[in-house]
This record gives structure tokens, sequence and C-alpha cells, in this order.
């Protein structure tokens, strides 16, 4: 089973896609090394080689290209300069409501989590 970056990659799968199990490489950039490494298309994780995973790893490294650990951590370190600062985006993030301008009455149950129902006022007779 090849590891990279502290990811198992799925066996029998083609490389271009199990290189999209690890955070911070998406469709474009697992084409794009593959092509730079001259890895058949057809090729399966299965059939890696470990030559195969340390070129992956050389890759990664020498083009600067920050994953897994790394980048989550400057994602996070990103996230808590805005809401330090307490801007806009910041005090959004705090509250855990969009960041990014989306309506929020009627959608963004993703963010916002489930419904909590508010009790209506009673009607004075």
């Amino acid at each position: 089973m090849a590891r990279l970056a502290g990811v198992d990659l799925p066996k029998n799968k083609r490389v271009e896609v199990a290189l999209q199990y690890i955070y911070g490489i998406g469709r474009m950039r697992a084409k794009q090394i593959c092509t730079t490494l001259n890895f058949d298309t057809a090729m399966r994780t299965d059939a890696m080689t470990d030559v195969d995973v340390a070129k992956i790893r050389d890759y990664l490294e020498k083009n600067g290209i920050s994953v897994e650990g790394d980048l989550r951590r400057d994602v996070g370190l990103s996230i808590k300069r805005l809401m330090d600062l307490g801007c806009y985006r910041g005090v959004r993030h705090r509250r855990g409501l969009p960041t990014r301008g989306q309506r929020t009455r009627s959608n963004s149950r993703t963010r916002k989590g489930p419904r909590k129902t508010v009790a209506n006022k009673k009607k004075a007779v």
C-alpha cells in the first residue's frame, strides 16, 4: 500500500485519482504530477513501486507544494488571523456563518447547523 504525506492511497485506483485523496491535491495537480513524472494513465496504485512513490514525494518537495498537515495549518492560521483582526470575514467565521456573501435567510443550513425553532409570542386578547 502506497503512503504519501501521511495518507494511505486507496488500492486498485488509478494513480491520478488516488492522488486526489491527499488534502491539497486536486484533479489538475494530480494530472500535472502524472504527466511530469511520465506515469502511464492506466497505472493503478497496486502496480506502483517504492521508486514511483519516492518520485512523487520528491516532486512535491522540490516544487514546494504544501499538502496535508502543513496546508491545513496554514489555512487554520489564516482563518485565526482574520478572527483576531475582527474584520467582517473573521466575525463571520467566529459566528459560524457563510463568509462569502451568500444569503442566510433561507439557505446556509450547512454552516448554521440544524434549525433551532423559536416559539411564537402569544397575542394579547
